[in-house]
């Protein structure tokens, strides 16, 4: 899937922000509910966040949706329904499909995290997965948003051998169950 580069509004940004919990974490913030597959009505979110006072239209949402530089979110093919990718707290089915991975993919996290995942490896947390990319500098992008970056690389061949399964969301983000730490690849 290829990345819109135009820069969203800060507006937009904002508006981005609360339909990733919306739709991640928390649809009662805008008083709509998900399918057993993440998938909201588009015209029910749309109701939905314009009575939290917020501003969206289906033009607004068609911008947030194609501008996200993270390709969070997803339409069904009318365009009737709309999901995010991946992120997930909720326990929904968002059909993914099995896939081998490449040799290697990175963690991005904040350094202060470091020891615990050395001892304890990667685990999903609140997540329903482990969020993983398949280039260093996505990862460098991720460890950024959470302090001082790190970027744990994992032997992701060695993982799928020893039956770890993996899965590629929409938006390119490798996921897993876990990440034991000796799978991680001293660089």
């Amino acid at each position: 899937m290829e990345k819109q580069h135009t820069r969203q509004s800060e507006g937009d940004i904002k508006l981005g922000r609360f339909l990733s919990l919306v739709l991640r974490h928390n649809p009662q913030a805008a008083g709509i509910a998900l399918d057993e597959h993440g998938w909201a009505d588009v015209e029910a979110l749309i109701a939905g966040v314009r009575r939290t006072g917020r501003q969206i239209d289906r033009e607004t949402l068609a911008r947030i949706v194609a501008q996200n530089n993270k390709q969070r979110y997803a339409y069904n093919e009318d365009h009737t329904k709309i999901r995010a990718n991946q992120g997930h707290s909720l326990a929904v089915d968002v059909e993914l499909k099995q896939e081998i991975p490449p040799a290697r993919l990175y963690h991005g996290t904040a350094a202060r995290f470091l020891s615990a995942i050395q001892t304890g490896g990667i685990q999903k947390m609140k997540r329903q997965h482990v969020h993983l990319s398949s280039d260093f500098e996505t990862a460098v992008q991720v460890g950024k948003r959470h302090g001082m970056p790190a970027v744990i690389t994992i032997d992701a061949a060695a993982m799928a051998r020893d039956g770890y399964r993996f899965y590629r969301a929409e938006n390119g983000v490798w996921l897993c169950g876990q990440v034991p730490a000796k799978y991680f690849i001293e660089e």
